[in-house]
């Protein structure tokens, strides 16, 4: 009867380990998902779980939006924005190496940014916890091919923004 008595409780004791395992938000994450955070990480010069990133689409082109969650974490802000004014530059020259790298291939609509970087403008806004880059076009063409870029960041890094 005691070991019976000891089966059960240490059964018991396993159970909320196992529940925490099955759920989503605590399942560690693996393959592609893992693979797009680390080298999300190694790319931007700061860790993702500190930030919090959100990729909105705009009438006339969009927005890379990156702020810290804490906001006293004034390294970090500074860190976001020094990569953030590094993503104008490279883009506004036709370089997408790092969503290339972070995502491991090319995302849709980067080979029409780069054939029509004349036609879109990078500028970067500091906000008070981060800041953004503002993406801007008048062009059909471009503005189609940027919110394709927009769309897939937001999938591929599950931010729950809207699409479309």
């Amino acid at each position: 009867m005691t070991i019976l008595a000891i089966l059960v409780v240490l059964c018991g004791l396993q159970l909320p380990a196992q529940d925490m395992k099955s759920c989503p938000m605590h399942k560690e994450k693996t393959g592609h998902q893992a693979d797009v955070e680390k080298h999300g990480d190694e790319a931007m010069g700061f860790p993702h779980d500190t930030t919090t990133h959100h990729f909105r689409l705009l009438p006339d082109g969009g927005t890379i939006e990156v702020t810290v969650n804490d906001p006293k974490d004034t390294a970090g802000m500074q860190a976001i924005r020094s990569h953030l004014n590094h993503i104008v530059t490279m883009f506004s020259t036709g370089d997408f190496s790092i969503p290339m790298f972070v995502h491991s291939q090319t995302p849709p609509g980067v080979t029409e940014m780069k054939d029509r970087r004349a036609e879109i403008s990078y500028t970067l806004e500091e906000l008070a916890a981060g800041g953004r880059v503002r993406i801007t076009t008048k062009n059909a063409d471009a503005l189609n091919a940027i919110h394709d870029f927009l769309n897939f960041q937001i999938e591929d890094h599950q931010t729950g923004d809207t699409t479309h």
